[in-house]
């Protein structure tokens, strides 16, 4: 079987695993000849190398559009090198870092903006002032009822941290999503320009080889005049 050295690893390919160099986007191999002393315009690029060529050029795109690059820009970049799906379950990755007590407030806090909470609380209260108000003697809280305005002041003041705290924690999440969806939509964006770029080149391969093929196609036809004219001369 034939095999191609690689003009980037310097490594040897079978055909179907290398591809030629002026098949790959001239700014690709532009990048390419910055990075390497000697690059063959007219050997051939393994798989694995262009990738990481087409990566190099992505990177110094967006260093040029958007100056230094975010860690969250470097993993994308590092996805679309390693040849990666850029798929993750948020909700799944931010409830495994949770810790017990965070998921204690989460609950507490759900419990505590439920209709649950306001009726079994309504509840309590009525019986609570019911049974201080018709008590007709021993009457642990009677009426003004001290007692219970202090559990409800205790109450406020422990409920209103615990839901603070899961806010936080949905507005951390919520920043997480966020982020997960640029990264998608950037790696998305930058796939299309490839591929937008691949299309372009391939029309310019294709157009340049039909456009060599018509020139071949007159230079036969001319030929084949003047063999014609020569086997049969003008009267």
């Amino acid at each position: 079987m034939k095999k191609c050295c690689c003009e980037v690893c310097r490594k040897d390919f079978p055909l179907k695993e290398v591809l030629p160099a002026g098949a790959v986007r001239q700014t690709v191999i532009d990048t390419a000849k910055k990075v390497l002393d000697k690059f063959n315009c007219k050997g051939h690029v393994c798989f694995n190398c262009l990738r990481s060529l087409r990566s190099m050029h992505i990177e110094q795109l967006l260093m040029k559009e958007r100056g230094d690059l975010s860690k969250l820009e470097r993993e994308v970049l590092d996805s679309i090198k390693q040849h990666e799906i850029y798929n993750k379950n948020m909700n799944k990755k931010f409830e495994t870092s949770m810790t017990l007590g965070e998921r204690l407030a989460d609950k507490m806090a759900h419990f505590g903006g439920s209709w649950t909470f306001i009726t079994t609380f309504a509840v309590i209260l009525i019986v609570w002032m019911a049974i201080n108000s018709f008590a007709l003697v021993n009457a642990f809280d009677p009426y003004p009822f001290i007692l219970l305005n202090l559990v409800l002041s205790c109450l406020a003041a422990i409920q209103a941290p615990v839901i603070m705290m899961s806010q936080n924690r949905q507005a951390a999440k919520d920043r997480l999503v966020s982020d997960y969806e640029y990264s998608v939509n950037l790696k998305a964006e930058l796939e299309i320009r490839q591929l937008h770029s691949k299309i372009d080149q391939f029309t310019k391969n294709q157009w340049e080889r039909h456009l060599e093929l018509q020139q071949m196609q007159l230079e036969l036809s001319e030929e084949l005049l003047q063999v014609l004219r020569k086997e049969n001369p003008p009267q």
